[in-house]
């Protein structure tokens, strides 16, 4: 074996990880292999979801359900009750076609301050609506006095890019704006 062969099997085998290219909205076989191997492997990791999370200034925070995403957590979740999966990956992929699903952790002044929250993406010029907006009526009292709302929005994927990169905005009632994330799917699997 040459030098140069030995010199980039030595690189390749320390560069880690594969460099994440952008989200997909549909999975191919190896995507799919690799996310469920995540999973399974993510049972020692706390922050095993970093790349999906986003959170603002104002403390809150969402969680980005990616297709890839969906798969690790169900891997995770199997891999802790030591079992496998129950149902098939392309099951729990179906549930979730042709939408990006968001989970919004809020925060707010009393309990029921996300019960009309509405969400949009703005994406370039275009204004995206939801295709499925459960906003959480009685919020979780907090340690600090404030309130926390798990919200979960599901957009539909037709008008965004794997690469996209996207603003949530959730405004109240009457429409002012209370939270903003910037979510970068580039920077996501």
């Amino acid at each position: 074996m040459s030098v140069f062969a030995v010199t980039a099997l030595l690189v390749l085998s320390l560069a880690g990880p594969p460099v994440v290219t952008a989200a997909s909205f549909t999975l191919e076989p190896q995507q799919k292999s690799d996310a469920l191997r995540a999973g399974a492997r993510s049972i020692t990791l706390e922050s095993f979801d970093a790349e999906w999370r986003v959170a603002n200034p104002a403390g809150a925070s969402v969680v980005v359900i990616t297709p890839f995403h969906r798969l690790v957590m169900a891997a995770r979740h199997a891999a802790f009750k030591n079992e496998r999966l129950k149902e098939s990956p392309e099951k729990l992929l179906r549930e979730q076609q042709d939408r990006l699903v968001i989970w919004a952790h809020l925060r707010g002044p009393r309990e029921d301050f996300a019960r009309f929250y509405a969400p949009r993406i703005l994406f370039g010029d275009r204004e995206i609506e939801p295709s499925f907006v459960q906003n959480e009526r009685t919020a979780v009292r907090t340690d600090v006095g404030a309130y926390l709302a798990r919200c979960v929005y599901g957009f539909p994927t037709k008008e965004l890019t794997p690469k996209a990169r996207l603003l949530l905005v959730v405004r109240d009632a009457d429409g002012r704006e209370v939270d903003r994330f910037t979510i970068d799917l580039a920077a996501m699997r």
